[in-house]
């Protein structure tokens, strides 16, 4: 189907920019640099080791310094232990199963650790992830298959646009705390017989809709249900709340936040509770004695110690066999008795559940989610339901060539277009003043968004205008390059001033407000940071403040916004400020207030600011600058 065949192709072309960006950064690097990089933890110290699945051994180590680096060390990726003293040589490859501060376990593709681990420094390195893609690319190639079969190709021949999706007629539900556009999607959810998107605006209650309908489903039919998102932190919020309603959910792989509610829930920590899990250790305790005395036989010796030697490996790897059909039996068990289970879209395809058929998989966040990802689990599935907002962040792609072909189309955006009638727009928002609200509503959701009475009117302080845009035009404040970033430093002295008359206007308050200072560039977050902490007087609110990208505030909200927006430059460039889906993520984050700063005159240059620029005119809520001159 060229469907798929398109697909695959721009999956190919995005797995190449990937692996060039990895070798470039880890190629000739030292363990140091790599570190810096995120990439490796360097050095590392072995806590712990016990016999894994098949002939693998599973390593517990920590990291002994350097422990306030940010990586990007985590479950489900391949890594690789190494020793400093030559790394190209000595290393062992495995996979990450557990990470959490800074302590991780990997399972080593080895029965031993090799004599080098006992006499130089270690670090953990991480591998690129041709798993990811692997899975990827066997599900297109899977879903391209069975297209062409009338019955198993129904989901995707409606998703791919061949069909149409088929609702039942259902009486009406009401479900106490939901709105109307709230139990109108779980109507749809539980009507639909294949295909149901919700798509949920800032602030809109999309996960707490989705909680409902997934309690409704299995009320319905009891059937076991696949919760899917592109990253942890969403799997882990959706794992909490369905959690905290009582259901019996089971999170596959490792999550983000490892609270210590999240860690119960996961397969290893319910099978560790196991009844039969005794047995499991007691095996893996004798497997380990066996294998400990083969090891005493390791210089050199003659055919007596070389055939005790293979007879101890041999009566392990038969105790092995055992845990493995005892481990099998627990997890069987738990992924039976589970009424939700929670992944990643990759994780989908854990060991565990990857020949588990379900009769219902969501994929939240799916405005997120690399389509190719999403057919993980979709192919799991007799019913599917998208769950997102494809006018906020789009899926993060390397590869501009294949971003530019159709690869930053999500699937989402796509049965949005073909199947309006599987669609229900989520149109109350409990987060934002009105004013702050209009804007987004007016350019990205055709005016239907409203915002519920609790916060439509909710300001700062009285007579306080909500929204703002401050002209620098004229100003000299002009952007700087730095590395491949910008910064734009008077900008951010002047956003600082701001900030602190706003402070001095608020008259004590009970409870002060929290604040987001969000910049596009990470040089101007940098500048803005070393600003502020030069800054007495903001510093004393210093807890109240958050200084971010866009990217990190997603699903995130403040009482107070500031945006930076940085760019001013007489040729009227705006980079990836063009991006109007991620700025529609930094305008719908203020509950309260929103200012924006930024020069008009480079901003004006492509229509939507200029929109923007009017609708804050239209408000009274437009200021210069120069305004602010000698205060």
């Amino acid at each position: 189907m060229d469907y798929f065949k398109n697909l695959l192709d721009l999956l190919n072309k995005e797995k190449d920019e990937d692996r060039n960006a990895y070798l470039k950064l880890t190629e000739n690097t030292s363990a140091a640099d790599r570190r810096v990089q995120g990439l490796s933890w360097y050095p590392v110290a072995i806590r712990g080791t016990e016999p894994g699945r098949g002939d693998y051994l599973n390593v517990e180590v920590e990291r002994t310094t350097h422990k306030d680096l940010a990586h990007q060390l985590r479950f489900g990726v391949p890594a690789a232990l190494f020793s400093n003293h030559d790394p190209k040589k000595d290393r062992v490859e495995g996979i990450i199963t557990y990470q959490g501060g800074d302590r991780l376990k990997i399972t080593l593709y080895t029965e031993e650790l090799p004599d080098w681990s006992r006499d130089s420094k270690l670090g953990i390195d991480l591998l690129f992830d041709n798993n990811s893609y692997d899975e990827m690319q066997n599900a297109l190639k899977q879903a391209s298959a069975l297209a062409a079969k009338p019955q198993e190709g129904r989901l995707i021949n409606i998703l791919t646009g061949e069909k149409s999706p088929a609702f039942n007629t259902l009486a009406p539900v009401a479900i106490p705390y939901l709105n109307i556009s709230q139990t109108a999607a779980v109507q749809k959810i539980i009507s639909a017989h294949d295909l149901a998107v919700v798509h949920g605006p800032p602030g809109t209650g999309k996960t707490t809709t989705l909680v409902q309908a997934i309690k409704a489903l299995i009320n319905q039919d009891k059937k076991q249900i696949l919760v899917v998102a592109p990253s942890n932190t969403a799997v882990d919020l959706l794992t909490e709340k369905l959690t905290d309603q009582g259901l019996n959910v089971l999170r596959m792989g490792n999550p983000a936040r490892v609270s210590e509610k999240l860690f119960s829930l996961t397969l290893d920590s319910k099978m560790a509770g196991h009844r039969d899990n005794k047995e499991v250790r007691k095996l893996k305790k004798q497997a380990s004695a066996y294998k400990d005395m083969a090891h005493k036989y390791k210089r050199s010796f003659g055919k007596a110690e070389r055939d005790q030697r293979k007879a101890l490996f041999q009566e392990a790897h038969r105790i092995m066999k055992d845990v493995a059909a005892t481990e099998q039996h627990i997890i069987d068990d738990l992924v039976a008795k589970a009424q939700v289970i929670t992944a990643t879209l990759v994780g989908a395809n854990h060991y565990t559940i990857r020949d588990v058929k379900f009769d219902t998989v969501i994929i939240d966040e799916a405005g997120q989610a690399l389509e190719p990802a999403c057919w993980i689990p979709i192919l799991k599935a007799q019913k599917v339901i998208l769950a997102g907002d494809h006018c906020q962040l789009p899926p993060t792609i390397k590869s501009a060539e294949a971003a530019k072909e159709g690869l930053n189309t999500t699937l989402l955006e796509k049965c949005v277009t073909l199947h309006p009638e599987a669609v229900v727009l989520l149109d109350e928002q409990y987060r934002m003043h009105e004013a702050i609200m209009g804007f987004s509503s007016e350019v990205f959701y055709q005016n239907k968004l409203k915002a519920h009475a609790s916060v439509a009117q909710a300001v700062l302080f009285a007579d306080d205008m909500p929204v703002s845009f401050v002209d620098t035009a004229g100003c000299g404040f002009d952007e700087h390059q730095a590395g491949t970033s910008l910064a734009n430093p008077e900008e951010a002295v002047f956003l600082l001033k701001h900030l602190n008359k706003l402070i001095s206007n608020l008259n004590k308050p009970e409870k002060f407000p929290t604040i987001a200072i969000i910049a596009p560039y990470k040089e101007q977050i940098r500048v803005l940071n070393e600003q502020l902490a030069a800054n007495p007087e903001l510093l004393v609110y210093a807890d109240y403040i958050t200084v971010n990208t866009v990217d990190s505030f997603q699903g995130q909200e403040r009482d107070v916004v500031y945006i930076s927006m940085t760019r001013s430059n007489p040729e009227g460039e705006i980079g990836f400020l063009s991006d109007i889906r991620r700025m529609n993520v930094a305008l719908t984050r203020a509950k309260k207030k929103l200012v924006v700063i930024g020069d008009s005159s480079t901003l004006t240059r492509l229509p939507f600011y200029a929109r923007f620029i009017d609708y804050t005119e239209r408000l009274n809520a437009y200021e210069s600058a120069w305004s602010y001159a000698g205060e």
